[in-house]
Parts: structure tokens; sequence; C-alpha cells
């Protein structure tokens, strides 16, 4: 018995192969370059934290925040290292985190300041309204 395959056929198949195989590896090798090409470092990401942990420092945060200055320093040491190892992503996770934490610190050091001032000023109007209870005769206005 006789295969039923064709001859013609046969010879199709073979040219479809010897097409497809460079198609197949240019393909493969255009895959595996994209896959090693290399995701620059979030270099706008680390300046950011960077910036924004030095403007916590100004403020006094680590006086008065110093949890959030401490995570944020440390995230940002973690994301630098993170771009030594190729981790790109990563990075600028840890780069975006850092920022977070040092401008948490500084709103939290504008607080305690704020707070700090209001206390100062309202200590000020208890010492007036005293003043002016003694010079009244002890009537309270």
């Amino acid at each position: 018995m006789k295969p039923t395959t064709e001859p013609g056929l046969h010879r199709r198949h073979r040219a479809g192969v010897a097409v497809a195989a460079p198609v197949a590896a240019a393909l493969a090798t255009a895959l595996l370059l994209a896959g090693c090409a290399s995701t620059p470092p979030p270099t706008a990401e680390l300046n950011s934290a960077q910036q924004a942990i030095d403007d916590a420092e100004r403020g006094n945060a680590s006086q008065h925040a110093a949890e959030e200055m401490s995570e944020a320093r440390t995230k940002l040491s973690s994301a630098k290292a993170a771009v030594d190892n190729k981790k790109m992503d990563d990075a600028a996770r840890l780069a975006e985190e850092a920022r977070v934490d040092a401008e948490l610190a500084s709103a939290r050091t504008a607080a305690a300041k704020a707070k700090a001032a209001n206390d100062e000023i309202r200590k000020g109007t208890d010492v007036l309204k005293d003043e002016m209870q003694r010079q009244s005769g002890g009537t309270t206005p």
C-alpha cells in the first residue's frame, strides 16, 4: 500500500519549513534582545526621594518624625541597592516610597511645629486673661 500523501504536498511543506525556520529564529532573537535590554535606572525617582529627605532634614524632621525619616533613608538605600542589582522596577517603587515617607515626615514636623506655636499662643492668651482679671478686680470678661 502506498502512502496517501501527494508528492507536491510534501514539497510545499518542506518549503514552508525552510521559510518558517529563519522567521522563527529572527523572532526568537528579537524577543531575547528585548528581554535582555536593560531598563534604565529610575534616576528621577531617586533624585526626588533624596530631595524630599534633604528637605525634611532641613526642617528638623528627624527631631519630630524620626521613625518616618528612618524609613525614608532605609528605603532610599534599598532603592540604590536594587539599582545595583538591576532590579529597576523595585528601585523605582522603593524610591517612590522613600519620597512619600520623607514628605510624611515633613508634614508631621510642620504639624508638630504648628501645634507648638498654637500652644505658645494659647499660653500667652491665658496670661493676658489672668492679667486682665487682676486689673479689673477679678471679674471675668
